[in-house]
């Protein structure tokens, strides 16, 4: 059986890869740790547009974190181990393990990411692509028989 969706329209030619992504953002959603806020940057000329993402990460340090890109997907990892030499009598606080994955449009591209108070903060910047006008000439084509 055919899927149909929205981007199925005979209308929008070459728009599988979005399809694609949309398909990979549903399937990457996580156990909602660890919480996260996106926002928007009021742009100032002539700089892009910046999108914050900052994740609440405490007890993590720069060394059990790890932020990588790949296939148009920001990954971020977080690694802890048990202190085995600590005896607790009472554990709120787990050594946990995550990854929280972030799908990337085209042009979007990481500025920076800094580690402050047990927040992660991940700066990426949206580049404006070129716009162009392009006419295409009509060709003359001989008759057919």
């Amino acid at each position: 059986m055919t899927r149909m969706t929205l981007l199925s329209s005979p209308m929008l030619l070459g728009f599988e890869e979005i399809e694609r992504l949309i398909d990979r953002a549903g399937k990457n959603s996580n156990d909602g740790y660890p919480p996260y806020n996106i926002e928007r940057i009021v742009r100032s000329e002539p700089a892009p547009e910046t999108l914050r993402i900052t994740l609440a990460v405490a007890g993590f340090n720069r060394s059990q974190l790890e932020i990588t890109v790949e296939d148009s997907q920001l990954i971020v990892r977080g690694r802890q181990e048990d202190d085995k030499s600590r005896e607790y009598l009472h554990r709120g606080i787990a050594a946990r393990q995550f990854q929280r994955t972030f799908v990337l449009a085209d042009g979007i591209e990481v500025r920076s990411a800094d580690l402050e108070n047990g927040l992660l903060i991940v700066d990426l910047v949206r580049h404006e692509p070129d716009r162009y006008v392009r006419k295409i000439e009509i060709g003359h084509q001989k008759a057919r028989s």
